[in-house]
């Protein structure tokens, strides 16, 4: 039900943990993303860790869900001296094709534990229907 829509997404993900590149508006990072059904909706978790939940952008324009945020750098004191820095800062980004068969009018999104958790219901259209047939004269029935 969800497809990729770029085959080299986990190659530039690498290379950028690799190179240490911060994301920009014009050439957002990767987020790591988990999708599996469960029951009768898909769930998309997003891992963005110390990502503030108002800078979470989601847009679905047709089949296209495309999250966008930004994790800005904390501030500091003027006395502070940065030692280390290994987490990123920038924006991340994420785009993901949705079958014709999900729902995109009723998309539910949590935003907990620096994981963001959208839950995409399967289109009643989509869903098993049981067809009776009548005996005779009797017409055909569609019970949904």
């Amino acid at each position: 039900m969800l497809m990729r829509t770029d085959p080299f997404r986990e190659l530039d993900r690498l290379a950028q943990q690799f190179l240490n590149t911060s994301g920009t508006w014009s050439q957002p990072s990767a987020m790591p993303m988990d999708a599996y059904r469960e029951g009768d909706e898909y769930v998309i978790a997003l891992d963005l860790p110390g990502v503030s939940a108002d800078s979470i952008d989601i847009d679905v324009e047709r089949n296209m869900l495309t999250v966008k945020a930004e994790r800005r750098p904390v501030s500091k004191a003027d006395d502070v001296q940065m030692e280390l820095s290994e987490r990123p800062l920038g924006v991340f980004s994420r785009q993901v094709m949705l079958a014709d068969t999900l729902d995109t009018e009723r998309i539910k999104a949590d935003y907990d534990a620096g994981v963001l958790t959208l839950r995409v219901p399967i289109a009643e259209r989509a869903k098993p229907r049981k067809i009776t047939v009548g005996a005779g004269s009797a017409h055909k029935e569609i019970s949904g």
